[in-house]
């Protein structure tokens, strides 16, 4: 799995450790960094993540401006070719993504979004006395 964030958007590190043990007793890698081109080129699945999280808003502007070479859109997918197009949403639309990679043919969002209703029912059966 390969990340690419701004300088100073890293993952929390200690989540990033776990997964690295876990990418280590599985075959897998984590790679982090901080350009998307690199991070994309050659992917199987692109999965952008909204600029600002619940809780972040007040810094929406200052985010907007930092992650505004991280957008998913034609040109960053054209160097995954084969690369499928995930979201799991809200999706905010010329931020995180373009509307072309959002609705384009590459895309299995709404699918991802049913598939994830199924889980979550699947779930509260599973939690509920």
């Amino acid at each position: 799995m390969r990340v690419a964030t701004p300088p100073g958007y890293a993952p929390d590190a200690t989540v990033l450790r776990h997964a690295e043990r876990l990418a280590r007793r599985t075959g897998g890698a984590i790679e982090v960094g901080t350009d998307p081109r690199a991070a994309v080129r050659g992917a199987d699945a692109v999965y952008p993540h909204a600029w600002t999280s619940m809780g972040a808003e007040t810094e929406a502007d200052l985010r907007r401006l930092r992650f505004a070479g991280f957008r998913v859109d034609a040109s960053l997918l054209a160097l995954a070719p084969e690369a499928l197009v995930m979201h799991c949403l809200r999706a905010h639309r010329g931020e995180e993504i373009s509307d072309e990679a959002l609705d384009g043919p590459r895309s299995v969002v709404l699918e991802q979004a049913d598939n994830r209703l199924y889980v979550q029912a699947l779930l509260v059966d599973l939690l509920s006395d």
